[in-house]
């Protein structure tokens, strides 16, 4: 793995009032239809720091680590019909040992989740809004007292209280 390549968890933690259409388009294609979702990205694909800039007031994203990546998937990966993703599942349709190995090629970037979604999984999570809130505005930059924006790995400890 490339040390600039990582993995972005991007979640969507604003609704869709005073929505620009370009903008609206853009989470579109980043499948972050509502608020609460939460997707998954390699920085390598192109065009992905560009879609992150136009859509930075109503999303905050950063470096997703291995132990939350499995947690999100055991408990918030969903396949078509709303069935749990599954180490059974892993196994017989990616011919993998599990989720822990998912995790692993997702890291690396051998596979890339939203192309999971031609075999059948759900391209995006649900999460819960925070338990105990968010901690600061919604309306403001991560680096500027907000949560909005690039936060780095600290979007470990975010998504962990969304599960």
């Amino acid at each position: 793995m490339d040390s600039d390549q990582k993995l972005f968890l991007i979640i969507r933690i604003r609704g869709t009032a005073d929505l620009y259409p370009d903008v609206k388009y853009t989470l579109d294609l980043l499948r972050l239809r509502r608020k609460f979702a939460a997707t998954l990205y390699h920085t390598s694909l192109n065009g992905l720091r560009d879609m992150l800039r136009k859509v930075e007031y109503w999303t905050t994203y950063g470096e997703i680590n291995k132990e939350t990546l499995i947690q999100l998937l055991e408990k918030r990966g969903r396949l078509v019909g709303d069935k749990p993703l599954t180490d059974d599942w892993v196994k017989e349709n990616l011919g993998l040992n599990g989720i822990e190995k998912l995790a692993d090629k997702l890291l690396n970037g051998e596979i890339h989740y939203h192309k999971l979604e031609k075999k059948g999984v759900k391209p995006f999570f649900r999460l819960h809004p925070p338990r105990k809130g968010f901690n600061k505005s919604i309306k403001r930059h991560y680096h500027d007292e907000g949560e909005l924006g690039y936060r780095g790995p600290d979007i470990n400890d975010l998504v962990k209280r969304m599960i």
